[in-house]
């Protein structure tokens, strides 16, 4: 994986005049569960600030997730890299991805404590304001979506390429967050029925919502590593960089209306 280590390290090297993003791994539990998470920031920054948790694609919490919240905390956020899976697991195949996200999925209680631990944590560092967002990638988009849904209080939410349908229902009485989600229009993981129950849900609960269809884009086409992972396992993953660059500028100003 070069290309997202060569992100990594240029990532870690950037610095400000006075100070530099500092990111550092922390533990933290969920009911009996470690958590192995990873938290960002500027300490070049006095002022407290906005927080914002990153949640892992399907492959666990990894350097991707990582890279996230670094490029988070240069926008003068402090970002936490959260641990859905417990103890810092990854796997390196999609059999095994499948397995725990079906894991998680299937025992609801559990992965929404081990989301508010993370919230909890991030609201305790000293340098968070108390506005909090989230962001996820593939697994992490539908988890977020499914936090929102569930009335969490969060400023806003960003899904990518992530799963639209989760266990919960949108409702306007407990809907809270403000909602972008960047789609792959070639993504077949989501098709076209799907998006437009989506939509119809969120109108229904009155969401603040922007939904972007990105022409060309497949599956996981933020994550560099997505076009190598596509063709040894023969699926339709592709990174696509200018919808990378694009979706991200959108987060960008997203993050700075919601959470202002």
């Amino acid at each position: 994986m070069k290309t997202l280590a060569t992100l990594i390290v240029a990532l870690a090297m950037v610095s400000s005049a006075q100070g530099a993003v500092i990111g550092k791994e922390i533990d933290y539990t969920a009911g009996d569960q470690t958590m192995k998470g990873y938290i960002a920031y500027d300490d070049s920054l006095t002022e407290k600030r906005p927080g914002v948790l990153v949640v892992h694609e399907w492959w666990g919490h990894n350097e991707y997730a990582r890279m996230r919240a670094r490029q988070l905390a240069q926008l003068g956020y402090t970002a936490l890299a959260l641990d859905m899976y417990g103890n810092g697991k990854t796997v390196d195949h999609p059999k095994k991805a499948a397995s725990m996200t079906k894991a998680v999925w299937a025992n609801l209680p559990v992965a929404t404590q081990r989301f508010r631990a993370a919230y909890d944590l991030l609201q305790q560092q000293d340098t968070v304001n108390g506005r909090i967002a989230a962001i996820g990638y593939c697994f992490g988009g539908s988890i977020v979506l499914e936090m929102a849904r569930q009335g969490m209080d969060l400023q806003g939410v960003a899904s990518f390429h992530g799963s639209l349908s989760t266990p919960t229902t949108a409702s306007r009485d407990t809907l809270k967050a403000k909602i972008l989600v960047a789609n792959g229009a070639d993504d077949p993981f989501t098709r076209p029925a799907q998006i437009k129950a989506f939509k119809a849900e969120m109108a229904a609960a009155h969401a603040d919502m922007e939904f972007i269809n990105y022409k060309g884009a497949k599956h996981a086409f933020t994550n560099p590593d997505a076009t190598a992972l596509g063709q040894k396992f023969e699926l339709p993953l592709a990174y696509n960089a200018e919808a990378d660059a694009k979706s991200w500028d959108k987060l960008r100003d997203f993050l700075s209306r919601v959470l202002q």
